[in-house]
């Protein structure tokens, strides 16, 4: 990037990427991740990703018993081959989704003097701004966020959720509402595919198992070609669930190549993190992704993690440990916070759960 002059880190991260974008701004050096050893070449177009839809309606509805067998085993196979699924009929109405996303595009799209009144410091993790500073090395994602602790109540700082738009705290409310009610329908159609007792991962996640939402504002990038919106990566998570808008960028690394997850208008997305690939004794995969910049048009999705409680301790359902399945990971608590110490250095911490 020729005449950028190089700031300090915690100059840059302060700076939103936004205001970059309106200053006609180049993305600074910490921003450029990708090198020649990158083989972009290997990226294969949503057409040809294969990720399986699962119909909740199925799982949850009065079905036919071989119908629901079906759509379970289907989930199973997502889940063991591609860590994630799209999810359909899934009990949150199209006109909430269609609220969510607008109340998102509305936050973002306001003067930055409103939005910086939530900002956040450079080392917290809750308000609008970027992640924490990572360590040196690292680079930087070209993104915005809105971080929030949404769930249970006592968590959440009411001063750091947006007054603008007027519908965002009614809006987020409901949204977390039924992301709850999500949490349990997957956790345990989750379970029965894998013939366990339908309640064994909600009991390990807890009866106030958070919930944290995050908004991501991903902007035009002029160097879609050098910079990420947001670096690989896997969730340290239970497991996350992500509305896309229709612009697609999201990518999951699958068999050595980076796949394309195809935007559907209201389904969402369900992703593993590493904390279910520790409960299920590795048999579904935590997918390590990536978030794509786009020159032409800017991005949105809104990510809700579910996490176990804090200080819950978690490991391999008893069920899934047998003679030809030995036990893969030993029990942990608090994995999200290691998982960020990794994170930030640019690695996954699931080593340390490994037996």
């Amino acid at each position: 990037m020729k005449g950028v002059s190089i700031m300090p880190m915690e100059a840059l991260i302060s700076k939103r990427v936004q205001e970059m974008v309106l200053n006609s701004e180049e993305p600074p050096p910490p921003y450029v991740c990708r090198d020649d050893d990158d083989d972009f070449a290997h990226n294969v177009p949503s057409a040809s990703c294969s990720l399986p839809i699962i119909d909740f309606g199925l799982l949850s509805l009065p079905t036919p018993a071989t119908k629901q067998k079906e759509e379970l085993e289907k989930l199973k196979s997502a889940l063991s081959c591609w860590g994630c699924f799209q999810a359909i009929n899934h009990g949150t109405s199209n006109s909430l989704l269609d609220k969510v996303r607008q109340v998102a595009r509305e936050f973002f799209e306001q003067p930055m003097e409103q939005k910086k009144k939530i900002s956040k410091g450079v080392e917290e993790f809750e308000g609008y701004g970027a992640d924490p500073v990572p360590e040196e090395g690292q680079s930087l994602d070209w993104s915005d966020r809105l971080f929030l602790e949404v769930y249970p109540e006592d968590r959440r700082k009411p001063c750091l959720w947006p007054e603008n738009p007027s519908s965002f705290r009614d809006v987020l409310e409901e949204y977390t509402v039924k992301m709850r009610e999500a949490t349990n329908l997957i956790s345990r159609a989750i379970a029965k595919s894998l013939d366990l007792e339908e309640n064994c991962f909600l009991n390990q996640f807890g009866e106030q198992a958070p919930l944290q939402v995050r908004f991501n504002y991903y902007s035009c990038c002029t160097r879609p070609d050098l910079v990420l919106g947001l670096k690989p990566h896997a969730d340290g998570s239970g497991y996350t669930i992500i509305l896309q808008d229709d612009v697609e960028g999201l990518q999951v690394h699958k068999d050595g190549k980076w796949f394309t997850i195809p935007t559907i208008s209201h389904a969402l997305l369900v992703l593993m993190g590493d904390q279910m690939e520790i409960m299920t004794n590795g048999v579904f995969k935590s997918p390590v992704h990536r978030v794509l910049t786009n020159s032409k048009r800017e991005r949105i999705s809104v990510a809700m993690f579910y996490t176990p409680e804090p200080n819950k301790e978690i490991g391999p359902e008893q069920g899934l440990v047998n003679e030809q399945q030995q036990k893969l990971y030993k029990k942990v608590k608090d994995y999200a916070d290691i998982h960020f110490k990794y994170y930030n250095r640019g690695m996954r911490a699931l080593h340390v759960a490994k037996v």
